[in-house]
């Protein structure tokens, strides 16, 4: 009889794998085995700081000597390239270099001056480029957090960190075409005197008398008083010919420049997202196969990783059952199904109005309640009612996304379609509550949009309760931007934290329950651009609007960061990273829309206020432009007034019309060729599972007696 070889309890590696055998020991370590494997080899595409699968931390200082070997390896595969089929890339790096290849023997092969000058400028580029991705901030947080708590969560960073860049341009370009023509042409004077008359009444923002610390305290959160006539607004910048145009032209300059990035941004995304959401990239085998990522390190990182792919696996296995029952269900049942479905919805509808309704009422009263006697002796009363509207706005959004969440599971659909089904209400909450208040402030600039009111036959506006309405406008958008920060900090300061102290303090069950949370991907990024799109719409009116945005993104990502390494634990149910990288563009685009509505209205319908901002006596903001045309030179307004005739617009429509049949025909056809290849690749599968069982089936024919 064979001796076989003996088990020990120790011969079990440290990162559990299978056991080996006694007089196998004395033989290269298990780490050095799993070295030798071909999924090692993409150490040295990934970086140097990653150590092989299955190092022990004895092995750690080893591997930290052999940092810089790796890096001069790399780099002499850079100097001196090999075959891209013989790198150890992935497919898109492989045929990038390939690409590069290429064009460098074609550039050495000419020999001509041209070549080699557009062979250094192109490898200049790539140079600038790799620095450029290494300047850019919090890049190592957000691969931390990416590792520890999902490429979901790490999507919320990005989102902060692009938002971030978009105010900070915007600030920039306002302070060059706003604040310095501003100041270039003089110092600006100050607000109109009560002597002053005019058919339209007076305008004095400044308090009168002495001013209490209380009241400069409330002032600044409400943005009235000193702040009222400050650059932070637009009532505060004279009326001067230049400043007018720059002060527009600044406006849809940022908006165009928004526009591009968000595109890109959401075009670039759109690829992954394709891929990840077909049903070639969703299956089981993908998730068993290729979903595990050899260069992680670190228990915690690997039971992230295993507890990731097993939730893929089981919202796939609950959608296939979900698709399977209604596949099944007789009519009876779909009746019932679908009963249920249009009652939860009209509870949704009864819910979303009982919010517009009160966000319009506090919008309104807030107007008679400031004129109220005991309200304006009161500083404490008058802020409450000064933030009525931004309460209720708050309110409504921090109560309603719950209940949707609640009514979700309800309506018998799958839990992706749950997801984009509250996403979906979310997003029509947010924008819309915000809707409603600018709708409810037309309404009392515009008299009801009833030109022969009483309040505004004289002036085209309501000057009687808002001699200027563009900077009511930017203080209501202050207000929001303000209290949203400040309700923000206080969930994170008291309920956030303490909920950490508790879990500390009960052990067992209960604190855990109690004590654990999770990053909320959806409602954190809906807020990011619910505050954005608030931004948005009050640039216009409160010109530092963005720079204030600026610095509440840098303070959010400092807290958000410590809250998410404190108090927050993985989430179980991850978010797809692939839908986050085009869905969450996509509402940014959808909010950048909403947004430009007000602003477009206010611009070309509503007339200026005619005691304040730069376009005093105007007959409307657009009006303003015409006529500094018509003071440029002959042939310039000639073009100018050309690009807006039907002789222009008609062939760059029918151009624009063939380029999109064009494009539109290109994609046809190959999603046509696609198809054909997705058909053939099960060909060939159903092939091999053909022959694989004719090969069973012959060796039992063989093996039988």
């Amino acid at each position: 009889m064979d001796e076989r070889p003996t088990w020990e309890p120790e011969a079990w590696g440290s990162s559990g794998g299978w056991p080996v055998p006694q007089e196998a020991r004395a033989g290269p370590s298990l780490s050095s085995v799993l070295n030798e494997l071909p999924s090692a080899a993409t150490l040295r595409y990934r970086g140097p700081g990653v150590l092989p699968w299955g190092a022990s931390e004895e092995e750690e200082e080893d591997g930290e000597r052999n940092i810089q070997a790796i890096a001069e390896a790399t780099q002499k595969e850079l100097e001196e390239p090999l075959p891209s089929r013989e790198l150890p890339w992935p497919m898109q790096a492989r045929r990038a270099h390939r690409q590069s290849h290429a064009r460098d023997q074609v550039a050495q092969g000419s020999g001509s001056r041209s070549a080699q000058w557009a062979l250094r400028l192109r490898r200049s580029k790539e140079k600038m480029k790799a620095g450029l991705s290494t300047l850019q901030p919090w890049s190592w947080t957000l691969k931390r957090i990416g590792g520890q708590f999902g490429a979901g969560t790490e999507s919320y960073f990005s989102l902060l960190r692009f938002l971030l860049l978009l105010n900070v341009l915007a600030s920039v370009l306002k302070a060059c075409m706003t604040l310095l023509p501003t100041w270039l042409e003089g110092t600006p004077p100050g607000p109109p005197g009560p002597d002053i008359s005019s058919p339209c009444g007076f305008y004095n923002p400044n308090p009168q008398g002495l001013v209490t610390f209380p009241t400069h305290l409330f002032n600044l959160l409400s943005g009235e008083g000193f702040l009222e006539w400050s650059p932070l607004f637009y009532g505060f910048y004279p009326p001067r010919p230049r400043l007018a145009v720059t002060y527009l032209c600044s406006v849809f300059v940022i908006g165009l420049l928004y526009l591009l990035l968000i595109l890109h941004r959401s075009v670039s995304g759109l690829k992954q997202t394709l891929l990840a959401e077909s049903g070639t990239l969703t299956s089981y085998s993908h998730r068993v196969f290729t979903a595990w990522d050899f260069g992680l390190c670190g228990d915690v990182h690997v039971r992230l990783r295993q507890r990731s792919i097993l939730y893929e696996l089981q919202v796939e296995l609950e959608e296939a059952v979900v698709r399977r029952q209604a596949a099944v269900r007789t009519l009876g049942q779909q009746a019932r199904v679908w009963s249920v479905r249009i009652l939860l919805n009209l509870l949704v509808l009864a819910l979303l109005g009982a919010a517009f309704y009160g966000v319009y009422w506090a919008t309104g009263a807030t107007v008679e309640l400031q004129e109220m006697p005991p309200v304006q002796q009161m500083p404490l009363l008058k802020l409450g009612v000064d933030y009525l509207p931004s309460i209720f706005i708050s309110g409504v959004n921090f109560l309603l996304p719950p209940v949707f969440k609640l009514i979700a599971p309800l309506e018998g659909y799958t839990r992706s379609r749950q997801i984009v089904f509250i996403l979906l209400r979310t997003v029509f909450l947010r924008l819309a509550s915000l809707l409603v208040l600018l709708f409810s402030l037309w309404d009392q600039i515009t008299c009801g949009g009833k030109a022969e009111a009483e309040k505004c036959k004289i002036c085209g506006y309501n000057f009687k309760e808002l001699p200027c309405w563009e900077t009511r406008l930017g203080q209501e958008m202050y207000k929001l931007l303000l209290f949203d920060l400040l309700t923000g900090v206080a969930v994170m300061l008291l309920i956030q934290f303490p909920r950490k102290l508790l879990c500390g303090l009960c052990p067992g069950a209960l604190g855990r329950v109690v004590g654990t949370q999770e990053f909320q991907v959806p409602d954190e990024v809906l807020g990011l651009i619910y505050a954005q799109t608030v931004v948005w719409v009050g640039s216009f009116f409160c010109p530092l609007l963005p720079l204030l945005n600026t610095a509440k993104f840098l303070l959010l990502f400092c807290l958000k960061k410590l809250t998410l390494f404190s108090t927050c634990s993985p989430a179980s149910r991850t978010f797809r990273a692939s839908t986050a990288n085009f869905f969450f563009p996509m509402v940014l685009l959808l909010g950048l829309a909403i947004s430009a509505v007000p602003v477009l209205y206010s611009i070309f319908l509503i007339p200026p206020s005619k005691l304040c901002g730069p376009f005093q006596g105007q007959s409307s903001i657009w009006a303003q432009i015409p006529e500094s045309i018509s003071s440029l030179p002959q042939t310039v307004q000639n073009f100018l007034f050309f690009l807006g005739t039907q002789a222009f617009a008609v062939p760059l429509l029918l151009i624009s019309s063939i380029l999109m049949a064009y494009t539109v025909a290109l994609a046809n056809s190959y999603g046509r060729l696609i198809s054909e290849l997705k058909r053939q690749i099960e060909t060939e599968a159903r092939n091999k599972v053909f022959l694989a069982q004719r090969a069973v089936a012959l060796s039992s024919a063989n093996g039988a007696p």
